[in-house]
Parts: structure tokens; sequence; C-alpha cells
């Protein structure tokens, strides 16, 4: 990782409890949060799991840099982005989303899924898809969608289940792309979030 600097991807943790953010003209502050290994980061989960007016800002957003290119549903996971996939499926006229599930339920008749490791949750993770879901990505053209994409693995995961399932993914989007790791090559995001690290910190 390279040294903190002021205003780059990776900053200094030095005690701070925010940070703000703007976002089509609506300004929020996001609580900064630890993850471990002396790593914090801007949380938006209060936003994005509850903001009305944020959740819809985004998806109009995302939504006018997605025309261009045509797809036939959004593939998130679960569960923050929920919300958001919800809100630019409406704007976009697409008459279903799909959901990565965390776990098997019991009412699944036949499931697809692949491990997936994520920055915000402890040890590995598994993301399903359940066969009738599967089924209707078959053959057609996904866009992957997350509220922040960081290190890309939850990213990696959907874009891996899309194609076991049949599907050829199309687009990639994010509200924010967070910290060093991704390229912004190919990925259609809003805006951009550092981490924090008690590097150089002192």
């Amino acid at each position: 990782m390279s040294h903190p600097t002021p205003h780059g991807p990776v900053r200094p943790y030095r005690g701070q409890k925010h940070f703000d953010v703007s976002i089509g003209g609506l300004r929020r502050r996001l609580a900064i949060v630890k993850m471990g290994g002396g790593v914090w980061i801007a949380s938006d989960a209060d936003l994005i799991l509850g903001d009305t007016l944020f959740i819809q800002r985004s998806a109009e957003m995302l939504a006018g840099r997605l025309r261009r290119r045509p797809f036939d549903m959004v593939l998130t996971a679960e569960a923050k982005s929920i919300p958001l996939a919800f809100a630019l499926s409406s704007l976009l006229g697409k008459e279903r989303f799909l959901v990565a599930r965390k776990s098997v339920k019991k009412y699944m008749e036949g499931f697809v899924e692949v491990p997936v490791r994520s920055i915000t949750t402890r040890g590995g993770q598994r993301l399903v898809l359940p066969a009738n879901d599967a089924r209707l990505v078959s053959g057609k053209r996904v866009c992957i969608l997350d509220d922040v994409v960081s290190t890309g693995g939850t990213f990696d995961a959907l874009s891996r289940l899309a194609v076991k399932a049949g599907g050829r993914v199309v687009a990639k989007c994010a509200i924010w792309k967070e910290g060093p790791w991704y390229p912004s090559r190919g990925l259609i995001h809003i805006g951009t979030l550092p981490i924090f690290t008690e590097a150089d910190a002192r």
C-alpha cells in the first residue's frame, strides 16, 4: 500500500469520526468505522439502507451513464444495494432485478453458488442464486451493481455467478470506488471514497 496522503485514496487516520461526501448536489456525512488491520472506512450503510432521496439521486446518476449500455437485468448482492437496484431498474424500465443471497434458503429448489470475500465481512462467504433466478440470467446481458467497490471481491463473485448461470456481464457499476485497489477502467461510478490507515499517522 502506498504512503497515505491528505487527499489520495489512502489517507492517514488521526481519530476522525466522519467523512463528508457530495453526490448530485446532496451533501451527506459518513461515519468512519474500523475494519481491522489498521484500516478504517467511511461507511455508507445509513445512506444506502434508508436515505430515500440519496438512493433516488444516485440511481438517476447511474441510469444516465447506463442508458447507452444496453443490458437486460441488474444483479446485486444481498443486502445493502437492494434499494439501489430497485430504483435503478425502475428508472431504466427493467421488469425485474436479481439479488444474490448470502446463504441457501429452504425454499430454494436448486441453486448456483460461488465463494466471495469482501473487505466489510469477516471470513469467507458465498453468493447464491436460486435456480429460478439462474434461469432468468441464462442468455441475458447482466449489469453488476454494488454501492461501493473496494477490493472488487463482491464484483468478481457476482460476475462469476452471472457467467456460471449462463449470462454475460456487460456493465459494472457502483456509487463509489473506494481505496486504491479496483481499477477505474471499465467501472461506471459516481464518486470516490478513501480508506484511512494508521500508517504514518503519528
